[in-house]
């Protein structure tokens, strides 16, 4: 049976070269992260500081949408919320994080 069967024979087991493999899940979960950095947070961040930006500077005479679909024009702005005028003595108060955009002069007009 020696003749047909050759013997096996265990391999040496890898010296101090084993580092990089030691590495590479580590690797993986830094490379992870920084994908999940630049493809959710920083945009995230992003709308959110477009949004803060457009909140401060609304001033009274601008035209706005809200996040229910009202579309109005600012009349008052205080801290927290905003007057909007729908329609022609119609005046509802909206809060400043419901204002999803602003719209270019004279839309109110044509809608």
């Amino acid at each position: 049976m020696n003749g047909l069967i050759s013997d096996a024979w265990a391999q040496a087991a890898p010296g101090a070269g084993g580092a990089p493999g030691q590495m590479t899940p580590l690797l993986m979960v830094v490379a992870f992260f920084v994908v999940f950095y630049f493809l959710l947070f920083r945009p995230q961040q992003k709308r959110a500081k477009e949004h803060q930006n457009l909140v401060a500077k609304l001033s009274a005479g601008d035209e706005i949408v809200t996040s229910g679909g009202l579309l109005g024009r600012v009349t008052d702005v205080g801290d927290t919320f905003v007057t909007l005028e729908i329609a022609d003595g119609v005046r509802v108060k909206v809060q400043k994080v419901q204002i999803t955009s602003l719209m270019p002069k004279g839309t109110l007009k044509s809608a």
